[in-house]
């Protein structure tokens, strides 16, 4: 099923890679493969999606991306260190010049206080760049929520490759 405002983000993503010369890589683990999945709906996108890695588990994240478990067992899996780490960690692991990641609290179960559901990290890596975090809390359902933070990290790759 097509989304256009998921389409119209991922074709703004790939001409501004396209323009730069540049290959991405994404890091998911809320979104599940998401964002991947907009960009190559997209015809022609092999051009500029290098791979994605879906990190659901913990040790995903650590085995494929390099996060320390330490640093998963003191700060959490959704946290901005963790989706730091991710976003390094998948712009170390592919031959690429922009990552993103996404970690978060999809729902309806697994929120607290201090995560609640619909909480959202990005992390966001240029080769020879600067690394950034994002903090997002989105409202809605599984599916809501992670619609949302897909849609942000397409902006968020749109916004690096500007």
């Amino acid at each position: 099923m097509r989304d256009d405002e998921l389409d119209k983000r991922a074709e703004a993503v790939l001409a501004l890679c396209r323009k730069r010369g540049w290959k991405l890589a994404t890091a998911e683990s809320c979104t599940g493969g998401m964002v991947t999945a907009a960009l190559t709906a997209i015809a022609g996108s092999s051009d500029v999606v290098e791979r994605g890695f879906v990190t659901y588990s913990n040790q995903a994240k650590t085995e494929l991306l390099g996060v320390p478990a330490t640093l998963i067992e003191t700060r959490g899996a959704v946290s901005a260190e963790t989706a730091a780490a991710m976003a390094a960690g998948a712009l170390a692991q592919a031959p690429v010049d922009l990552a993103v990641s996404i970690t978060g609290i999809a729902g309806p179960g697994g929120g607290s206080p201090e995560k609640p559901v619909g909480l959202v990290y990005f992390g966001i890596a240029r080769k020879g760049g600067k690394l950034a975090t994002e903090r997002q809390i989105f409202a809605g359902d599984r599916s809501a929520i992670r619609r949302a933070a897909t849609l942000r990290a397409l902006q968020l790759l749109s916004e690096a490759a500007s």
